[in-house]
């Protein structure tokens, strides 16, 4: 176990999982080319994700705070995956 919290170790169990979809789709097909890089930056935004939400549900004690903590994060997940996949919004952040 890499940490000795429970909950953190099935965060990164899923993001491992996750992580496999687009390396299987690798093998078998070509439409997905995805790079080293590629695999590292979708993995730190995960993880980030996931040990924020760690940190939300174990701080914020409020349910409806709590709810859109949660939902801001997951918007923000959204945001910046559209951002890097097409550019939506021409930032250089995509490379635009």
């Amino acid at each position: 176990m890499i940490f000795k919290d429970k909950t953190r170790n099935i965060i990164l169990l899923v993001i491992t999982v996750i992580l496999l979809v687009p390396l299987i789709a690798m093998i078998f097909t070509d439409e997905v080319k995805w790079s080293i890089f590629d695999f590292l930056v979708v993995a730190l935004l995960l993880i980030s994700v996931g040990f924020l939400f760690d940190f939300t549900v174990r701080k914020i004690k409020h349910r409806t705070y709590k709810i859109a903590a949660c939902i801001a994060i997951i918007l923000l997940l959204l945001i910046i995956w559209a951002e890097l996949a097409v550019g939506i919004f021409g930032s250089p952040f995509a490379g635009n």
